[in-house]
């Protein structure tokens, strides 16, 4: 049994040490990779995504608590490569906009998914449209994620959800929007299959859209 309090109670601190210590203990009694990860690590990242979301927290308690996520991750990923039942993770290609520079948002967005047990294919900032489209082919990513801070990029998504489906990619391709300015009638206006005000929304709204809940 995974001891789910300790696992909270350690990311919630940042405590990277206590992270990584309770996954090695989990592993040497014998406990499989997947079940830790889910159990341990991504059942203790969404309480924090809760408490973000209800404002019980805040940006600098989850960026500490990720940090420790991480640290618990590099321990468990050479038994999860080893695994022959590991978890296949859904892939997220993920960036800023052409001509937007912001990434605060879109980093936590990333260290939330990948918190929720997503793989995520950072494509830093400034990506244009086409390198979005590229990097979704070149993995086989589920779902295109956008962020814009400035009014005078919004529409470099627009530009994109259609070239998702220009390129035939839209059944098996699912887009979502964020950033600031960002609403969910622009992500309507657009053809967005989606639209997250906050990166702890962001993990529930790509669930949903893969039909995971």
């Amino acid at each position: 049994m995974i001891d789910q309090e300790k696992f909270y109670k350690a990311l919630a601190e940042g405590n990277m040490e206590a992270v990584k210590k309770l996954t090695q203990m989990a592993l040497d009694a014998g406990k499989t990779p997947e079940v830790i990860l889910k159990e341990g690590l991504i059942q203790a990242m969404d309480q924090i995504g809760v408490k973000f979301k209800n404002n019980e927290i805040y940006i600098p308690e989850v960026l500490i608590a990720a940090r420790a996520m991480h640290a618990g991750l590099a321990v468990l990923k050479p038994a999860l490569a080893k695994s022959t039942t590991s978890m296949t993770t859904a892939k997220i290609v993920l960036g800023t906009v052409k001509g937007d520079l912001h990434d605060i948002g879109k980093n936590l967005v990333g260290m939330m998914l990948e918190g929720g047990g997503f793989e995520v294919v950072d494509l830093g900032v400034d990506v244009p449209a086409e390198r979005f489209i590229q990097a979704a082919k070149e993995h086989g990513a589920k779902v295109i994620g956008m962020s814009a801070l400035l009014t005078t990029t919004m529409m470099q998504m627009k530009t994109i959800v259609e070239m998702v489906k220009n390129a035939g990619l839209k059944d098996g391709l699912k887009s979502i929007i964020g950033g600031a300015p960002v609403t969910e009638a622009f992500a309507k206006q657009i053809g967005a299959d989606g639209y997250a005000a906050d990166a702890a929304s962001a993990v529930g709204k790509v669930k949903e859209l893969l039909g995971m809940v």
